[in-house]
């Protein structure tokens, strides 16, 4: 699964640290995602697109 985590985050100015604690995580969790080494839970994925202003379905997409 392909996600556009980092892009959005650097987008928005957020370190991996600042997005992990709004969504309940560690650092290294967030980490894994964007290196695509990690597939979030479905609640965690609707956490990450709410903090990121967008849907699931705009951050994650299958390869």
């Amino acid at each position: 699964m392909q996600n556009r985590i980092r892009e959005k985050r650097k987008e928005l100015g957020l370190l991996q640290e600042e997005l992990a604690k709004r969504c309940g995580v560690s650092r290294q969790t967030i980490n894994a995602i964007e290196n695509n080494k990690y597939d979030p839970t479905l609640s965690l994925a609707f956490r990450l697109a709410d903090e990121l202003g967008l849907t699931v379905d705009e951050l994650f997409h299958p390869l």
